[in-house]
Protein backbone atom coordinates (compact mmCIF):
# COMPACT_ATOMS: atom_id res chain seq x y z
CA UNK A 1 0.00 0.00 0.00
CA UNK A 2 1.13 3.51 -1.01
CA UNK A 3 0.77 6.01 2.17
CA UNK A 4 1.41 10.00 2.52
CA UNK A 5 2.17 11.18 5.92
CA UNK A 6 1.26 14.58 6.32
CA UNK A 7 3.95 15.56 8.86
CA UNK A 8 7.67 14.95 9.63
CA UNK A 9 7.26 15.77 13.89
CA UNK A 10 7.10 12.90 16.56
CA UNK A 11 4.20 11.41 14.99
CA UNK A 12 4.80 11.80 11.57
CA UNK A 13 8.44 10.15 11.67
CA UNK A 14 6.90 7.39 13.96
CA UNK A 15 3.80 6.70 12.00
CA UNK A 16 6.37 6.92 9.01
CA UNK A 17 8.60 3.91 10.57
CA UNK A 18 5.97 1.68 11.67
CA UNK A 19 3.96 1.64 8.36
CA UNK A 20 7.68 1.11 6.66
CA UNK A 21 8.94 -1.82 8.82
CA UNK A 22 5.07 -2.88 7.71
CA UNK A 23 5.88 -3.48 4.27
CA UNK A 24 4.26 -0.24 2.95
CA UNK A 25 5.95 2.38 0.60
CA UNK A 26 5.61 5.77 2.96
CA UNK A 27 6.08 9.47 1.67
CA UNK A 28 6.07 12.22 4.51
CA UNK A 29 5.46 15.69 3.34
CA UNK A 30 6.82 18.69 5.45
CA UNK A 31 6.73 22.40 5.25
CA UNK A 32 10.04 22.85 7.64
CA UNK A 33 13.59 22.31 5.92
CA UNK A 34 13.35 18.75 8.04
CA UNK A 35 12.21 16.78 10.79
CA UNK A 36 10.77 18.13 14.00
CA UNK A 37 10.88 21.78 13.18
CA UNK A 38 7.69 22.97 14.72
CA UNK A 39 5.98 21.02 17.85
CA UNK A 40 8.65 18.54 18.35
CA UNK A 41 12.12 20.81 18.11
CA UNK A 42 12.38 22.15 21.77
CA UNK A 43 9.79 20.36 24.25
CA UNK A 44 9.75 19.08 27.53
CA UNK A 45 11.80 16.08 26.70
CA UNK A 46 9.62 14.34 29.13
CA UNK A 47 8.91 10.38 28.29
CA UNK A 48 6.27 10.60 31.09
CA UNK A 49 4.41 7.48 31.49
CA UNK A 50 3.98 8.93 35.28
CA UNK A 51 1.61 11.76 34.07
CA UNK A 52 -1.39 10.49 32.30
CA UNK A 53 -3.99 12.53 34.30
CA UNK A 54 -5.82 14.98 31.21
CA UNK A 55 -5.82 19.02 32.04
CA UNK A 56 -9.41 18.71 31.39
CA UNK A 57 -9.66 17.47 35.60
CA UNK A 58 -13.08 18.08 38.27
CA UNK A 59 -10.40 21.10 39.18
CA UNK A 60 -9.84 22.69 35.92
CA UNK A 61 -12.62 25.05 35.94
CA UNK A 62 -11.60 26.47 39.23
CA UNK A 63 -8.31 26.54 38.51
CA UNK A 64 -8.68 28.57 35.80
CA UNK A 65 -10.66 30.94 37.46
CA UNK A 66 -8.21 31.43 39.84
CA UNK A 67 -5.56 32.13 37.39
CA UNK A 68 -7.56 33.96 35.20
CA UNK A 69 -6.25 37.45 34.69
CA UNK A 70 -2.65 36.62 36.32
CA UNK A 71 0.59 37.51 34.27
CA UNK A 72 2.33 34.34 35.61
CA UNK A 73 -0.67 31.89 34.81
CA UNK A 74 0.48 28.42 34.16
CA UNK A 75 -2.51 28.07 31.82
CA UNK A 76 -4.17 31.32 30.50
CA UNK A 77 -7.02 31.75 28.48
CA UNK A 78 -7.54 33.93 25.74
CA UNK A 79 -10.62 34.32 24.08
CA UNK A 80 -10.06 34.66 20.37
CA UNK A 81 -13.22 35.47 18.20
CA UNK A 82 -12.69 31.86 16.49
CA UNK A 83 -15.74 29.32 16.35
CA UNK A 84 -13.14 26.13 17.00
CA UNK A 85 -11.81 28.09 20.27
CA UNK A 86 -15.45 28.12 21.84
CA UNK A 87 -16.86 24.83 20.98
CA UNK A 88 -13.04 22.99 21.82
CA UNK A 89 -13.61 25.18 25.22
CA UNK A 90 -16.98 23.70 25.71
CA UNK A 91 -16.07 20.20 25.18
CA UNK A 92 -13.08 21.02 27.39
CA UNK A 93 -15.33 21.88 30.45
CA UNK A 94 -17.46 18.15 29.60
CA UNK A 95 -14.63 16.58 29.89
CA UNK A 96 -14.04 17.71 33.47
CA UNK A 97 -16.57 15.65 34.97
CA UNK A 98 -14.88 13.01 37.10
CA UNK A 99 -15.97 9.89 34.93
CA UNK A 100 -15.08 11.26 32.01
CA UNK A 101 -11.81 12.45 33.50
CA UNK A 102 -10.78 8.95 35.40
CA UNK A 103 -11.31 7.28 31.92
CA UNK A 104 -9.19 9.37 30.15
CA UNK A 105 -6.41 9.36 32.47
CA UNK A 106 -7.10 5.58 32.59
CA UNK A 107 -7.17 5.69 28.59
CA UNK A 108 -3.69 7.71 28.40
CA UNK A 109 -2.08 5.45 30.88
CA UNK A 110 -2.42 2.38 29.37
CA UNK A 111 -0.97 4.01 25.88
CA UNK A 112 1.75 5.80 27.62
CA UNK A 113 2.79 2.50 29.48
CA UNK A 114 3.06 0.80 26.03
CA UNK A 115 4.55 3.38 24.19
CA UNK A 116 7.42 4.04 26.95
CA UNK A 117 8.26 0.45 26.10
CA UNK A 118 8.18 0.76 22.42
CA UNK A 119 10.37 3.77 22.63
CA UNK A 120 13.02 1.63 24.75
CA UNK A 121 12.73 -1.12 22.66
CA UNK A 122 13.43 0.86 19.18
CA UNK A 123 16.44 2.90 20.89
CA UNK A 124 18.01 -0.10 21.72
CA UNK A 125 17.14 -1.64 18.06
CA UNK A 126 18.68 1.06 16.39
CA UNK A 127 20.74 2.23 18.93
CA UNK A 128 19.67 5.87 18.41
CA UNK A 129 21.49 8.69 20.06
CA UNK A 130 19.39 11.29 21.80
CA UNK A 131 20.57 12.40 24.92
CA UNK A 132 18.66 10.01 26.40
CA UNK A 133 18.62 10.01 30.38
CA UNK A 134 16.82 6.58 31.68
CA UNK A 135 17.36 7.80 35.82
CA UNK A 136 13.27 8.49 36.02
CA UNK A 137 10.78 11.48 36.46
CA UNK A 138 10.70 13.59 39.96
CA UNK A 139 6.93 14.81 40.06
CA UNK A 140 7.64 18.04 43.02
CA UNK A 141 4.66 19.21 45.25
CA UNK A 142 4.91 22.01 47.34
CA UNK A 143 1.01 21.82 48.91
CA UNK A 144 0.45 19.03 51.88
CA UNK A 145 -3.17 18.55 49.82
CA UNK A 146 -1.26 17.62 46.77
CA UNK A 147 0.61 15.01 48.65
CA UNK A 148 -2.80 13.64 50.46
CA UNK A 149 -3.67 12.63 46.77
CA UNK A 150 -0.90 10.77 45.94
CA UNK A 151 -2.21 7.53 47.02
CA UNK A 152 -4.92 7.78 44.39
CA UNK A 153 -2.83 8.66 41.74
CA UNK A 154 -0.66 5.64 42.16
CA UNK A 155 -3.11 3.40 42.14
CA UNK A 156 -3.90 4.39 38.93
CA UNK A 157 -0.31 4.29 37.66
CA UNK A 158 -0.19 0.67 39.15
CA UNK A 159 -3.19 -0.73 37.48
CA UNK A 160 -1.07 0.14 33.94
CA UNK A 161 2.30 -1.40 35.30
CA UNK A 162 3.74 2.16 35.99
CA UNK A 163 5.76 2.24 39.00
CA UNK A 164 5.95 5.16 41.34
CA UNK A 165 7.15 6.03 45.07
CA UNK A 166 5.85 8.53 47.10
CA UNK A 167 8.95 10.74 48.55
CA UNK A 168 9.61 13.01 51.33
CA UNK A 169 11.52 16.44 50.56
CA UNK A 170 14.56 14.96 51.82
CA UNK A 171 14.14 11.40 49.75
CA UNK A 172 13.91 14.23 47.08
CA UNK A 173 16.91 15.82 47.41
CA UNK A 174 18.08 12.15 47.83
CA UNK A 175 17.00 11.36 44.01
CA UNK A 176 18.42 14.85 42.66
CA UNK A 177 20.82 16.78 44.93
CA UNK A 178 20.73 19.90 42.73
CA UNK A 179 17.24 20.54 44.76
CA UNK A 180 18.73 21.13 47.97
CA UNK A 181 17.99 25.38 47.77
CA UNK A 182 14.19 24.01 46.86
CA UNK A 183 13.78 21.40 49.52
CA UNK A 184 12.64 23.85 52.56
CA UNK A 185 9.79 24.76 50.06
CA UNK A 186 8.48 21.09 49.03
CA UNK A 187 5.87 19.06 50.71
CA UNK A 188 7.00 16.05 48.64
CA UNK A 189 7.08 14.50 45.88
CA UNK A 190 6.00 11.27 43.58
CA UNK A 191 9.24 9.58 41.46
CA UNK A 192 8.57 7.45 38.58
CA UNK A 193 12.06 5.38 37.72
CA UNK A 194 10.82 4.13 34.53
CA UNK A 195 9.95 7.50 32.73
CA UNK A 196 13.10 8.95 30.69
CA UNK A 197 14.25 12.17 29.22
CA UNK A 198 15.55 13.07 26.58
CA UNK A 199 15.87 15.28 22.87
CA UNK A 200 12.67 15.00 20.93
CA UNK A 201 14.16 16.89 17.90
CA UNK A 202 17.28 14.88 18.19
CA UNK A 203 15.24 11.31 18.46
CA UNK A 204 12.93 12.51 15.21
CA UNK A 205 15.91 13.12 13.56
CA UNK A 206 17.50 9.83 14.32
CA UNK A 207 14.12 8.19 13.19
CA UNK A 208 13.98 9.76 10.14
CA UNK A 209 17.54 8.69 8.95
CA UNK A 210 16.38 5.12 9.78
CA UNK A 211 13.43 5.75 8.06
CA UNK A 212 15.17 7.14 4.68
CA UNK A 213 17.54 4.06 4.78
CA UNK A 214 14.75 1.62 5.15
CA UNK A 215 13.11 3.52 1.96
CA UNK A 216 11.01 6.30 3.30
CA UNK A 217 10.87 9.52 1.10
CA UNK A 218 10.74 12.62 2.54
CA UNK A 219 9.52 15.87 0.74
CA UNK A 220 10.37 18.70 3.11
CA UNK A 221 9.89 22.24 2.10
CA UNK A 222 6.15 21.86 0.33
CA UNK A 223 2.98 22.98 1.86
CA UNK A 224 0.14 20.49 1.76
CA UNK A 225 -3.12 22.80 0.44
CA UNK A 226 -5.47 19.63 0.73
CA UNK A 227 -5.90 16.16 1.51
CA UNK A 228 -8.53 13.34 1.20
CA UNK A 229 -8.37 9.41 1.53
CA UNK A 230 -6.60 9.14 -2.01
CA UNK A 231 -4.00 11.86 -1.80
CA UNK A 232 -2.90 15.04 -1.02
CA UNK A 233 -2.43 18.69 -3.07
CA UNK A 234 0.43 20.28 -2.76
CA UNK A 235 0.57 24.46 -2.92
CA UNK A 236 3.19 25.39 -5.69
CA UNK A 237 6.45 26.88 -5.35
CA UNK A 238 7.21 30.25 -6.68
CA UNK A 239 4.32 31.01 -8.95
CA UNK A 240 3.99 26.94 -10.43
CA UNK A 241 0.80 25.60 -10.22
CA UNK A 242 -0.63 23.57 -7.24
CA UNK A 243 0.67 19.43 -7.22
CA UNK A 244 -1.25 16.07 -6.84
CA UNK A 245 0.14 12.83 -5.64
CA UNK A 246 -2.19 10.03 -5.22
CA UNK A 247 -2.15 7.35 -2.86
CA UNK A 248 -3.62 4.41 -1.24
CA UNK A 249 -4.20 6.28 2.29
CA UNK A 250 -3.32 9.64 3.92
CA UNK A 251 -2.03 9.55 7.39
CA UNK A 252 -2.76 13.27 9.39
CA UNK A 253 -0.01 14.33 11.50
CA UNK A 254 -0.06 17.67 10.95
CA UNK A 255 -0.89 19.10 14.89
CA UNK A 256 -2.56 22.31 15.07
CA UNK A 257 -3.17 22.82 11.64
CA UNK A 258 -5.04 19.42 11.01
CA UNK A 259 -8.04 20.64 11.74
CA UNK A 260 -8.17 23.18 9.11
CA UNK A 261 -6.97 20.62 6.24
CA UNK A 262 -10.15 18.51 6.83
CA UNK A 263 -12.59 20.84 7.47
CA UNK A 264 -13.10 21.16 3.42
CA UNK A 265 -14.26 17.22 3.91
CA UNK A 266 -17.15 17.67 6.71
CA UNK A 267 -14.79 16.75 9.66
CA UNK A 268 -14.49 18.93 12.26
CA UNK A 269 -11.53 17.51 14.12
CA UNK A 270 -11.56 18.69 17.83
CA UNK A 271 -7.88 19.88 18.30
CA UNK A 272 -6.56 22.95 18.72
CA UNK A 273 -3.49 24.67 19.62
CA UNK A 274 -2.25 25.67 23.13
CA UNK A 275 1.02 27.53 23.24
CA UNK A 276 3.75 25.90 25.21
CA UNK A 277 7.25 28.15 25.56
CA UNK A 278 10.66 26.34 26.68
CA UNK A 279 14.01 27.90 27.54
CA UNK A 280 17.40 25.68 26.57
CA UNK A 281 20.15 26.94 29.04
CA UNK A 282 23.91 26.01 28.72
CA UNK A 283 25.37 24.48 32.39
CA UNK A 284 27.74 26.38 34.07
CA UNK A 285 28.22 23.96 36.91
CA UNK A 286 27.64 20.50 36.45
CA UNK A 287 27.47 19.89 40.01
CA UNK A 288 24.80 22.20 40.54
CA UNK A 289 23.13 21.25 37.95
CA UNK A 290 19.92 18.66 38.12
CA UNK A 291 19.98 15.02 36.02
CA UNK A 292 17.07 13.62 37.03
CA UNK A 293 14.02 14.81 34.83
CA UNK A 294 12.01 16.84 37.10
CA UNK A 295 7.67 18.24 37.03
CA UNK A 296 7.22 21.17 39.38
CA UNK A 297 3.47 20.62 39.39
CA UNK A 298 2.50 23.15 41.41
CA UNK A 299 3.78 25.55 38.04
CA UNK A 300 3.36 23.22 35.70
CA UNK A 301 6.98 23.59 34.94
CA UNK A 302 9.01 20.17 33.58
CA UNK A 303 12.85 20.40 33.42
CA UNK A 304 14.90 18.20 31.47
CA UNK A 305 19.25 17.85 31.66
CA UNK A 306 20.01 17.28 27.89
CA UNK A 307 23.61 17.01 27.46
CA UNK A 308 25.18 20.12 28.62
CA UNK A 309 22.55 21.95 28.65
CA UNK A 310 19.02 22.24 30.97
CA UNK A 311 16.06 22.48 29.25
CA UNK A 312 12.96 24.26 31.63
CA UNK A 313 9.43 23.95 29.87
CA UNK A 314 5.55 24.45 30.30
CA UNK A 315 2.75 26.49 30.84
CA UNK A 316 -0.06 26.80 28.02
CA UNK A 317 -1.40 29.81 26.60
CA UNK A 318 -5.21 28.95 24.97
CA UNK A 319 -5.91 31.11 21.94
CA UNK A 320 -5.06 31.32 18.84
CA UNK A 321 -2.01 30.12 15.80
CA UNK A 322 0.43 32.85 17.42
CA UNK A 323 3.71 31.54 17.56
CA UNK A 324 6.14 34.06 18.80
CA UNK A 325 8.06 33.28 22.03
CA UNK A 326 6.07 35.84 24.57
CA UNK A 327 9.09 37.79 26.95
CA UNK A 328 7.25 37.60 30.22
CA UNK A 329 6.24 33.97 30.07
CA UNK A 330 10.06 33.00 28.77
CA UNK A 331 11.22 35.32 32.07
CA UNK A 332 8.85 33.38 34.24
CA UNK A 333 10.95 30.12 33.17
CA UNK A 334 14.07 31.64 33.37
CA UNK A 335 13.66 32.95 36.64
CA UNK A 336 12.53 29.53 37.75
CA UNK A 337 15.09 27.96 36.76
CA UNK A 338 17.50 30.51 38.11
CA UNK A 339 16.00 30.22 41.60
CA UNK A 340 15.81 26.51 41.90
CA UNK A 341 19.24 25.72 40.57
CA UNK A 342 21.39 28.87 40.60
CA UNK A 343 24.54 29.13 39.66
CA UNK A 344 24.53 25.66 37.73
CA UNK A 345 23.50 27.18 34.45
CA UNK A 346 24.38 30.69 32.05
CA UNK A 347 20.60 31.47 31.86
CA UNK A 348 20.87 34.54 30.21
CA UNK A 349 22.22 32.79 27.43
CA UNK A 350 19.43 30.68 27.17
CA UNK A 351 17.38 29.69 23.58
CA UNK A 352 13.53 30.79 24.04
CA UNK A 353 11.14 28.79 22.08
CA UNK A 354 7.79 28.22 21.73
CA UNK A 355 5.30 25.67 19.87
CA UNK A 356 1.90 24.77 19.69
CA UNK A 357 0.76 21.63 21.16
CA UNK A 358 -1.99 19.84 19.39
CA UNK A 359 -4.33 19.14 22.52
CA UNK A 360 -8.14 17.69 22.26
CA UNK A 361 -10.47 18.54 24.86
CA UNK A 362 -10.50 15.29 26.63
CA UNK A 363 -5.46 15.00 26.17
CA UNK A 364 -7.04 11.82 24.39
CA UNK A 365 -4.71 11.43 21.05
CA UNK A 366 -7.18 10.87 17.80
CA UNK A 367 -5.85 7.39 16.09
CA UNK A 368 -7.03 5.36 13.37
CA UNK A 369 -9.51 5.91 10.41
CA UNK A 370 -11.53 8.99 9.47
CA UNK A 371 -15.38 8.55 8.14
CA UNK A 372 -13.54 9.38 4.57
CA UNK A 373 -12.56 6.52 2.75
CA UNK A 374 -8.45 6.19 2.80
CA UNK A 375 -8.00 9.04 5.40
CA UNK A 376 -6.53 8.32 8.78
CA UNK A 377 -5.63 10.12 11.69
CA UNK A 378 -2.90 10.31 14.36
CA UNK A 379 -3.07 13.36 16.07
CA UNK A 380 -3.78 15.63 19.01
CA UNK A 381 -1.47 13.93 21.57
CA UNK A 382 -0.81 17.38 23.74
CA UNK A 383 1.60 17.94 26.16
CA UNK A 384 2.25 13.98 25.59
CA UNK A 385 3.97 13.81 22.31
CA UNK A 386 7.24 12.61 22.86
CA UNK A 387 5.08 10.17 25.22
CA UNK A 388 3.04 8.46 22.86
CA UNK A 389 4.50 9.18 19.61
CA UNK A 390 5.68 5.66 19.05
CA UNK A 391 2.96 3.75 21.26
CA UNK A 392 0.34 5.89 18.85
CA UNK A 393 2.15 4.91 15.64
CA UNK A 394 2.16 1.32 16.78
CA UNK A 395 -1.56 0.93 17.35
CA UNK A 396 -1.78 3.35 14.03
CA UNK A 397 -0.33 0.57 12.15
CA UNK A 398 -1.74 -2.40 13.62
CA UNK A 399 -5.79 -0.39 12.70
CA UNK A 400 -4.02 0.15 9.05
CA UNK A 401 -2.91 -3.23 8.56
CA UNK A 402 -6.35 -4.90 10.08
CA UNK A 403 -4.17 -6.85 13.20
CA UNK A 404 -5.11 -6.95 16.39
CA UNK A 405 -4.27 -4.02 18.66
CA UNK A 406 -1.69 -3.61 21.06
CA UNK A 407 -3.94 -1.12 23.03
CA UNK A 408 -7.63 -1.08 23.44
CA UNK A 409 -8.24 1.83 20.29
CA UNK A 410 -11.90 2.20 21.66
CA UNK A 411 -10.86 5.69 23.28
CA UNK A 412 -8.39 7.08 20.59
CA UNK A 413 -10.78 6.18 17.40
CA UNK A 414 -12.07 9.25 15.49
CA UNK A 415 -15.70 7.89 16.65
CA UNK A 416 -14.97 8.36 20.08
CA UNK A 417 -14.22 11.51 19.36
CA UNK A 418 -17.25 12.53 17.42
CA UNK A 419 -14.85 13.17 14.32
Amino acid sequence: MQVIIAGAGLSGVASAWFLRQAGHEVLVIDRGEQAATETSYANGGQISASHPEPWSSPAAPRILLRWLGSADAPMRFQPQADPALWRWGLRFLRECAPARFAANAHAIAALAAFSRSTIAALRAQLHLDYEARQAGILHLFARPAEIAALPEKQRLLAAHGIDSECCTPARCVQIEPALSTLAPHLAGGLYAPQDESGNARLFARALAAHCQQAGVRFHFQRTIAAVDGRGVTLAGKDGAPNERLSADAVVLCAGSFGAALVRPLGLRLPVYPVKGFSITAPVREASLAPTVSLTDESRRIVCSRLGNTVRVAGMADIGGFDRTPHPARIALLRRWLEQTFPGATYSAEAEAWCGLRPVTPSNRPVIGASRVPGLWFNTGHGALGFTLSCGAARLLTALMQGETPPVDPRPFLPASHHV
